[in-house]
């Protein structure tokens, strides 16, 4: 059986929202539904009837985003309802773990077009309540957010893995000598770097905003702060010492992303040329508490099954959970460039949507290799509980 060649012909995205802000009034099946449909859209000599299938990232999954919302963004957005639709978890990850089963789907001919995204909505994560364990309790129950991180966890793990993912951020710190402003001087630079890209319009040709919601540029984006302005910000998760903060690190967001996938068939239908190639990919594990370094193995692994090194890279769009873990991973590369890292902002600045962050990371990628006509990029993320996710993509 040969494997055939995958191609992203297009990638689009919504502004990110901020926790409780622009897109807080849209649900994440909305906001799915949205970016399917333009997708679909800038490609109308593709029928819609010929998308196999619909791969769709979610971490957290516990409110409107429930029943498989691959499927209903498909409905929402009014393809055929012939159109399949699935729904993959892997925390942080989820949206470029989509973007990789669709791409495995098509390399081995179960697909020759698919879309691949990734949706969610942290300011609408609702709050669950357990079974209880016997009828009629007569005490009080507890709510638990499912916003983010660790919630009923298993007491049968060890104390040492279910660390906050802040505290998680500060020990990527301790085992790396990383400062306070080290981190701060990160964070400002993803601040700058996304601001200028904006406003020299390079995010123009993918991001896609909601109908009837003011908002046409992620939102968190601070054009003006500065290291003294960092700087006065208190460590969230360490009193004592503690180095990450809300200013070094990503925010709570709300947003969805999706990708056109084809082979050499599907290209042809659509008409249209493609932004890249998708190379190789790869997933590794670690210790969870070391989450922010998940994606250290990951990169060298994927870029190993491409034939390619840290010096053929010219772009590279890592998920900057914290500051501190983005810092902890460049220090484990030293052959890499960091003048290539997210050279249009990232997450620190722009958002972190949970499952929706992974499609973003490779939609950008594919767009500015596209931009440069020519070259490898790669997308990263670190995931909760221990995981590094990456892909490697060429034009």
């Amino acid at each position: 059986m040969s494997i055939r060649d995958v191609y992203i012909v297009d990638a689009v995205r919504t502004p990110i929202g901020k926790f409780g802000g622009a897109l807080a009034s849209v649900r994440p099946d909305d906001l799915a539904a949205h970016v399917v449909r333009a997708l679909v859209d800038r490609s109308p000599a593709l029928d819609p009837a010929r998308v196999d299938d619909v791969y769709f990232g979610d971490a957290n999954g516990a409110g409107e985003d429930n029943r498989d919302v691959a499927r209903m963004a498909v409905l929402l957005a009014g393809l055929p309802v012939t159109v399949p639709g699935v729904t993959v978890n892997r925390l942080c990850g989820s949206g470029l773990e989509a973007v990789i089963q669709a791409a495995r789907a098509i390399a081995l001919g179960d697909a020759s077009v698919a879309i691949a995204g990734g949706v969610e909505s942290m300011s609408r994560a609702p709050w669950v309540l357990q079974k209880p364990e016997r009828a009629f309790p007569a005490g009080h129950q507890q709510l638990h957010s499912t916003t983010l991180g660790w919630r009923m966890t298993n007491p049968r793990m060890p104390a040492e893995w279910t660390v906050s993912l802040g505290e998680g951020a500060e020990l990527v710190a301790d085992k790396h000598g990383i400062t306070r402003e080290q981190q701060d001087a990160f964070a400002l630079a993803s601040h700058r770097k996304a601001a200028e890209a904006w406003a020299k319009g390079l995010y123009d040709d993918e991001v896609v905003p909601y109908a009837g919601v003011d908002l046409t540029r992620d939102e968190c984006i601070r054009d003006t702060t500065s290291m003294e302005a960092l700087a006065k910000l208190r460590p969230a998760f360490r009193t004592e010492g503690g180095t990450v903060t809300p200013g070094n690190s990503s925010p709570l967001n709300d947003g969805a992303a999706a990708l056109l996938l084809v082979d050499e068939e599907g290209l042809r239908e659509t008409g249209r040329e493609p932004l890249a190639r998708i190379r190789a990919s790869a997933v590794t594990g670690i210790e969870p508490q070391l989450f922010g370094l998940g994606p250290v193995e990951a990169v060298r692994r994927a870029l190993g099954k491409a034939g390619r090194s840290f010096a053929d890279l010219t772009t590279f769009e890592l998920n900057e959970a914290f500051a501190a873990q983005s810092l902890g991973c460049l220090a484990e590369w030293p052959e890499l460039d960091p003048e290539i890292v997210n050279p249009r902002g990232g997450a620190v600045a722009i958002g972190h949507p949970l499952g929706a962050s992974g499609a973003r990371l490779a939609g950008s990628v594919a767009h500015q290799l596209a931009a440069a006509g020519s070259g490898t990029g790669l997308a990263a993320l670190c995931i909760g509980v221990g995981q590094g996710l990456a892909l490697v993509l060429e034009r």
